[in-house]
C-alpha cells in the first residue's frame, strides 16, 4: 500500500500538466501510466504528418512556454520534443504499465483507494489518495466497430493509431472510414501518396480553416458561444460553398456548439477538401 495525497491516473498531456502543477506547489502525488511511455498516444499511435491543429497559444501546457522557434502550427516531433523537456524540467516520474482496475471513494476515510494491475509482473499494487485525477484522455482506448463481412475482408484493415503514412499503400484502393480529423487527414496523405482514396462520410460535419477557428476562440473571449458560431458557418460558406454536391452536409447545430455539448470537433482542413473537390479522393 502506498499513500499520496493525489492520485493521477494517466500520463498524457493533461496528467503531466498536473503534476507539474503540484510539483509547483510542493503537493506530493504519483501519477499512474497503462503504457511503457509517457504521451504515448503522441509517441506510439499518431501518423507521421500529424499537427496541432489549433494555434501554440492554445495548446502549450501551463508553466511552460513553447520554445520562439515552434511555428504556429506545431508538428508531431515538435511537440512530443516539448513533452520531453517539459517532463524533465518539472522532474516527472510516472509509474509504468501500471492499469487502473478499481477506484473506490470510502466516505469514512475520506480516502480513495486505487488497485491497478503491474502489467510487468502482474502482481495487483494498491494505492491510496485524498484525492483522485482521472486524466486518462477522451480517445485513450482505439475502437473499431462490428462491420458485417469485414472478417471475411481479404485485404488489410488497420485502425488509425496503426497508420503512419500512405507510402505503403500508392496504386492501392482504400477506404477511410470516419470523417473526422484524423480520417480527412489520413485519407489526404493516402492521396498525396497516390493511392485510390475514398473517405466514408456518415454524418453532417462543418469545414473550417485553422484560421477560422483561431477567430473563433480569440472572439468566444468577448461574444457569446451563438454568435461566434453563426459567423463561422458564415465564413465556412464562403469558403467552401455548397458541400452537397460532394456528398457532405452541414449540421444545423454550430461548431463550437457542438464540441461543448457533444465532444465532437469540426473538421479543420488542411488540404483535404480541395482533393474532394476535385475527385482525388471520392
Amino acid at each position: 500500500m502506498q499513500e499520496q495525497p493525489v492520485i493521477i491516473i494517466g500520463a498524457g498531456p493533461s496528467g503531466l500538466a498536473t503534476a507539474a502543477s503540484l510539483n509547483l506547489h510542493s503537493i506530493p502525488y504519483i501519477i499512474l501510466e497503462r503504457e511503457d511511455c509517457f504521451a504515448s498516444l503522441w509517441k506510439k499511435y499518431a501518423y507521421d504528418r500529424l499537427h496541432l491543429h489549433l494555434h501554440k497559444q492554445f495548446c502549450q501546457l501551463p508553466h511552460l512556454p513553447f520554445p520562439h522557434s515552434y511555428p504556429r502550427f506545431i508538428s508531431k516531433q515538435q511537440f512530443v520534443s516539448y513533452l520531453d523537456d517539459y517532463v524533465s524540467h518539472f522532474k516527472i516520474t510516472p509509474l509504468y504499465c501500471r492499469c487502473v482496475e478499481l477506484a473506490v471513494f470510502d466516505e469514512i476515510t475520506k480516502e480513495w483507494t486505487v488497485k491497478v494491475r503491474n502489467l510487468g509482473s502482474g502482481k495487483v499494487e494498491e494505492f491510496r489518495g485524498r484525492f483522485l485525477v482521472v486524466a486518462s484522455g477522451e480517445a485513450t482506448d482505439p475502437y473499431t466497430p462490428e462491420i458485417e463481412g469485414l472478417k471475411s475482408f481479404p485485404g488489410d484493415v488497420l485502425h488509425s493509431t496503426q497508420f503512419k503514412n500512405g507510402k505503403a499503400f500508392r496504386d492501392k484502393n482504400v477506404l477511410v472510414v470516419g470523417s473526422g480529423n484524423s480520417g480527412m487527414e489520413i485519407a489526404m496523405d493516402l492521396a498525396n501518396h497516390g493511392a485510390k482514396t475514398s473517405i466514408v462520410v456518415r454524418s453532417p460535419v462543418h469545414i473550417l480553416s485553422r484560421e477560422m477557428v483561431y477567430l473563433g476562440l480569440n472572439l468566444l473571449k468577448y461574444i457569446p458561444l451563438n454568435m461566434v458560431d453563426w459567423l463561422m458557418v458564415m465564413l465556412s460558406k464562403l469558403v467552401y460553398r455548397e458541400l452537397s454536391k460532394y456528398g457532405l452536409s452541414r449540421p444545423k447545430e454550430g461548431p463550437f456548439f457542438m464540441k461543448v455539448a457533444d465532444g465532437k470537433y469540426p473538421v479543420l482542413d488542411v488540404g483535404t477538401y480541395s482533393k474532394i473537390k476535385s475527385r482525388e479522393i471520392q
